[in-house]
């Protein structure tokens, strides 16, 4: 390193370097002027000259410190008088160290040659314990660390240990609250310029990284990785309470919360709390409205992407998720999962009021909605209300004449799936509702429940205006009402 000339009196700094094999020495010079990372080891050269007195140091050391580390170039500020020095070299030397492929500049040849390697993808330094290739003898060296389990940087303030030193300081800007980092595009700041990057490409749409197998492409390195794993089939995650196995840290972490009954994100608005952050936020659309994901062929909106991607598959008639017991397919995951129930038999969610039991969740909450009265779902045609949504949906039927479902035997439409699939019955002849009694078998639960009436005598519908009771409602209430009124049919 070549020394700089100092007044007299100064000491000088030198960076101390080690002999390394000569067709690593460069790149060992660029491990330590790497940003943000290992600091270079600083021996004193003390020159025979006199030692400034406690007033001059003073002196010296106030003009020092007003010395600021800002590039008079480009404007860019540097913690260290090292790094800006390095990084002045990018000027000097801009067009001898610029990348031909993508024009960008380093600091030296050295660096400029570990940088072409991202593009080349040419990994020299093999890991002897898992051989995995690396561009750069730096990034091997951070990556054993993984295999030694050392994490030689810790936090002062939490005592929390990390690998590299620049995980550290983007950590400590944690607890200092600081974010030096900003997208020049809406403004929102960041701990660290990798995240920055990441961000920016929220705008921009990039998505650089691909998949080799099925071409999908992802803004993040760790989410290819992470979708590798469907095509492989791995999971190398495994819960320590049950042993389920994961794709992702991420979702193990998800799920040990499950055990834990965690659930450290909760709704400002009605207290629900989530054990996700993610969860909390879909949540949220609910009470603002917000829909931001709309498909590009219909045009509906969805609060959550996922809700997006399985609604996007009702077009192409994709089902990804299929059956082990029966085969059969779903457009969507938790479907499968509510499918499955019914080999199962499994219940596992109880009324608390009545003790009811159900497959799935949603289900549940439509119940409990029956012990508050409770309709949240209203048609802005006539105000009618219901206690789930998807009764909504069918309702809104009725009034702009869809019916979306027809009948492969007749060709007759249906505004829901339930009343195509109790007309399917008609055809097949299936009668899986018997009376216990008689024996007498029905097409409908609520035939069958109607028909129980007849041994019972029970008369579950009674007239408001003289209190009559009837076993039917639809025909037989109806009808007497109108002796009321006055109607005539």
């Amino acid at each position: 390193v070549k020394e700089k000339q100092e007044e007299p009196g100064f000491l000088q700094f030198k960076e101390e370097e080690e002999e390394p094999e000569p067709s690593q020495t460069e790149e060992h010079q660029e491990l330590n002027t790497s940003q943000e990372e290992e600091r270079p080891v600083l021996k004193f050269q003390s020159e025979p000259r006199s030692l400034p007195s406690v007033e001059e140091k003073s002196d010296l050391r106030t003009g020092t410190e007003k010395k600021k580390t800002i590039c008079e170039i480009c404007g860019k500020i540097y913690k260290r008088q090292g790094c800006l020095l390095n990084h002045m070299k990018t000027h000097a030397d801009g067009k001898r160290n610029s990348c031909e492929t993508c024009g960008k500049t380093c600091v030296s040849q050295s660096a400029l040659l570990i940088h072409k390697r991202t593009h080349t993808g040419e990994k020299p330094y093999c890991c002897e314990t898992c051989g995995k290739g690396f561009g750069s003898q730096k990034d091997l060296l951070i990556h054993k660390r993984t295999h030694t389990g050392e994490k030689p940087y810790s936090c002062e303030t939490c005592g929390k240990s990390f690998s590299v030193r620049s995980s550290l300081l983007t950590h400590m800007r944690t607890h200092t609250g600081e974010k030096p980092y900003s997208c020049e595009t809406c403004g929102k700041s960041f701990t660290s310029q990798r995240s920055l990057l990441h961000h920016k490409r929220t705008h921009t749409g990039e998505k650089p990284f691909s998949c080799e197998t099925c071409g999908r492409s992802f803004r993040y390195r760790t989410s290819l990785v992470v979708h590798m794993t469907i095509h492989t089939g791995e999971k190398p995650y495994s819960c320590e309470t049950c042993g389920k196995t994961f794709r992702s840290q991420k979702n193990l972490s998800c799920h040990k919360k499950i055990h834990t009954g965690e659930k450290p994100y909760s709704c400002e608005t009605c207290g629900r709390s989530f054990s996700q952050q993610s969860h909390l936020l879909g949540h949220r659309r609910i009470h603002s409205g917000e829909k931001p994901y709309s498909c590009e062929t219909c045009g509906k909106g969805f609060s959550v992407r996922s809700s997006l991607l399985s609604h996007m598959r009702t077009h192409t008639d994709e089902k990804l998720f299929s059956c082990v017991t029966c085969g059969k397919s779903f457009s969507a995951k938790n479907t499968l999962l509510n499918h499955m129930s019914t080999h199962t038999g499994e219940k596992p969610y109880s009324c608390e009021t009545c003790g009811k039991s159900f497959s799935v969740r949603s289900s549940l909450l439509s119940h409990m909605r029956t012990h508050t009265d409770e309709k949240p779902f209203s048609c802005e045609t006539c105000g009618k209300s219901f206690r789930c949504r998807s009764r909504l949906v069918v309702h809104m039927r009725t009034h702009t004449g869809e019916k979306p479902y027809s009948c492969e035997t007749c060709e007759k439409t249906f505004h829901s799936l339930t009343n195509l699939s109790r007309h399917k019955k008609i055809h097949t002849g299936e009668k899986p509702y018997s009376c216990e009694i008689c024996g007498k078998s029905f097409i409908q639960r609520s035939s069958l429940s109607t028909h129980v009436g007849v041994h019972t005598g029970e008369k579950p519908f009674s007239c408001e205006t003289c209190g009559k009771s009837f076993r039917l409602w639809h025909k037989t209430v109806l009808n007497h009402m109108r002796t009321h009124t006055g109607e005539k049919p």
